[in-house]
């Protein structure tokens, strides 16, 4: 079921997420469907949208949805970053559309998660896929972007 998305400002999104245990699965698995259908109407509104924490629907459990050509639920992730490379990038976010934030990422990532099945799972990701997952874990952490911007004039609105 579509939930509303929680917005920037909202207390709520600067809650600390709590890890899955391994009862909690069938809940998670709900919770799944409603991340789906929250990101996929989303996208239909705004044209945009990859991957949605659960803390952004009022979950403050330690899952990211991301919906591309396969769709992956990552329960208690954890990264890890092979080496110092960063860059820059203009963040954007479903809990402020139309607001961009320039930050600085890690080009590569390594995701640990569990997954679907309480298995234990390893990813890694490079460029655009890197800044995506850094972007969604900060969410599970109570972290938005705009607390990660580069400096103060690092604020863009979108048309």
């Amino acid at each position: 079921m579509e939930k509303k998305i929680l917005l920037l400002g909202d207390p709520e999104l600067y809650e600390v997420s709590t890890e899955v245990t391994k009862d909690e699965l069938d809940y998670i698995l709900k919770i799944k469907e409603d991340l789906r259908d929250t990101l996929l109407a989303f996208r239909d509104k705004y044209g945009v949208g990859r991957a949605i924490a659960a803390p952004q629907i009022g979950v403050h459990k330690r899952v990211i949805y991301r919906h591309l050509d396969t769709p992956i639920l990552f329960i208690n992730p954890v990264l890890e970053f092979p080496d110092v490379r960063m860059y820059e990038v203009l963040d954007d976010c479903m809990s402020f559309p139309g607001l961009l934030v320039r930050v600085m990422r890690h080009k590569d990532c390594t995701v640990h998660y569990k997954n679907e099945k309480w298995e234990d799972c390893e990813i890694s990701f490079s460029g655009d896929m890197s800044e995506l997952i850094q972007h969604e874990y900060d969410h599970l952490d109570g972290i938005l972007s705009t607390m990660r911007a580069i400096d103060d004039k690092s604020f863009v609105i979108k048309e």
